[in-house]
């Protein structure tokens, strides 16, 4: 079994890059400006030879409760107390500060093993800081460099000796019983037949909306606890950060992002991450869920987004949030639903689901609409079936003619699914209207039960049979 490390320090140590360092990969934003990190952010890292779970957390400062650098201050302790090592960072540059003797303090009292990390440890004049850090009592300090990567066996050595040998290789002996079970594994015929759908497959989802429409409130309502930092404040989230919990025993990883605001609005360098962040978090997802807020539904920015997620072909569910604020509900959801069909054509019969991440009314419809909308999206349809409809349609609604010919429409395929795409074999596929493709993407939707997922339709030109053909040359 691996081990945890929680990354703790005051603002602007190099928590977050020594983060990306260990996990091998930039995941967590990094900035000049303090406080960037607000949330805890889980990844595997790897170490020479070590294999652990990394935790990066906000930087600990001294404030009241109720502020929003207490509640990230709550957030870093609860790391502290579920990791089985605490990393202490501290500035070998600038030395050890009245606060990182305050949370050094803390940290002794947690009574749990830490290594006390003197970063920025390359700089000049960085000798005395590295020493202070021996006031802290909490050990030998450990110089390194997380921006140039100096220092990292000396780390590794570091972590051995503070968690133990046992503890720390013991996850060598687990793999090794994994390759055992597998190796010894007779069927071998498992993947010749492939479902139409796996159910038991962990399922990818994000989290997007508009600045404070409840997204982090709905996850914490998902996993059952304080898992993300929320409040009044728009704007708290800036990392995506992935959630991992079990919904009907099926695995789900969830993804918060930060709120996306219009383009226009954005111009600090800090908020442009957090939106390129959020952006590959929808890439990465297969359900991407897009949370309205219930008395301020459908802006110009909501309908962006919704087409943002269908243009980069993911299936789309929309969330109703704060429906414990309306009063009218029945009026106002069959006014919600009538905008959902008139003002989003191009995911027609998108599913659309009134919850309440506060009271958490309305989630378990909210995940079955996932699941079923994720059905949609992995679907496949027999090449029989599909030339069957696509002379049936074409019957009833023949393609128009260009230059006194017709349009001919000879066969159909589907070459892929997530999202559904489809090839049509048909004369002249540049002269066929943008009016026939959404005609047949409209058949398909109601003929196959298939709402609300992109379906992408391309044409080819088929060859010629008459048509004369280049002689081979023989050399």
């Amino acid at each position: 079994m691996s081990f945890t490390v929680a990354i703790v320090g005051r603002p602007n140590v190099g928590k977050s890059t020594l983060f990306n360092r260990l996990v091998g990969r930039k995941l967590a934003l990094v900035d000049d400006t303090p406080g960037v990190t607000r949330d805890r952010r889980p990844g595997e890292a790897r170490l020479v030879d070590l294999k652990f779970t990394i935790v990066d957390t906000a930087g600990l400062e001294e404030s009241g409760a109720d502020t929003l650098e207490g509640r990230m201050r709550a957030m870093t302790e609860a790391a502290i107390d579920e990791a089985d090592l605490t990393l202490f960072l501290v500035d070998a540059k600038s030395g050890v500060t009245p606060l990182d003797a305050t949370f050094g303090e803390i940290l002794r009292r947690k009574a749990k093993p830490v290594v006390v990390v003197a970063n920025k440890a390359e700089a000049r004049g960085s000798d005395a800081g590295f020493y202070d850090a021996y006031n802290l009592g909490l050990g030998e300090p450990c110089p390194i460099s997380a921006e140039h990567g100096e220092g990292m066996l000396d780390l590794r050595d570091a972590i051995v000796a503070a968690i133990g040998e046992e503890r720390a290789f013991a996850h060598e002996d687990d793999e090794a019983e994994t390759n055992v079970d597998i190796v010894i594994d007779p069927a071998g015929e498992a993947d010749e037949v492939e479902p139409e759908y796996d159910d038991t497959k962990p399922l990818r989802v994000a989290i997007v909306g508009r600045p404070n429409a409840g997204k982090s409130t709905l996850i914490n309502r998902f996993v059952g606890y304080e898992r993300l930092l929320t409040g009044p404040e728009a704007g708290i989230t800036r990392d995506s950060i992935s959630v991992e919990w079990e919904w009907r025993e099926r695995r789900i990883k969830m993804f918060d992002t930060a709120g996306l605001r219009r383009k226009s609005r954005v111009q600090e360098k800090l908020e442009k991450l957090s939106v390129a962040d959020a952006l590959r978090a929808i890439r990465f997802a297969e359900v991407v869920v897009v949370v309205l807020d219930s008395s301020i539904p459908f802006e110009k920015q909501d309908l962006q987004i919704a087409d943002l997620v269908v243009r980069e072909g993911r299936a789309l569910v929309i969330a109703f949030n704060k429906w414990d604020m309306i009063e009218d509900r029945q009026a106002t959801l069959a006014e919600l639903r009538e905008k959902t069909e008139r003002l989003l054509p191009q995911a027609r019969g998108v599913r659309a689901v009134p919850i309440s991440g506060r009271t958490g009314d309305g989630l378990d419809k909210l995940m079955q609409s996932i699941v079923d909308t994720h059905k949609v999206w992995n679907r496949r349809i027999s090449t029989a079936k599909l030339n069957r409809w696509l002379e049936m349609v074409t019957t009833q609604h023949p393609p128009p003619a260009v230059s006194g010919r017709r349009l001919k429409l000879k066969y159909m395929t589907q070459i892929k699914a997530r999202p559904p795409g489809f090839i049509i074999s048909c004369t002249r596929p540049d002269a066929l209207p943008d009016s026939y493709t959404r005609y047949l993407v409209n058949g398909l939707r109601n003929d196959f039960d298939m709402p609300g997922v992109p379906i992408r339709i391309s044409y080819r030109k088929g060859e010629n049979p008459f048509a004369p053909r280049k002689k081979r040359r023989i050399y």
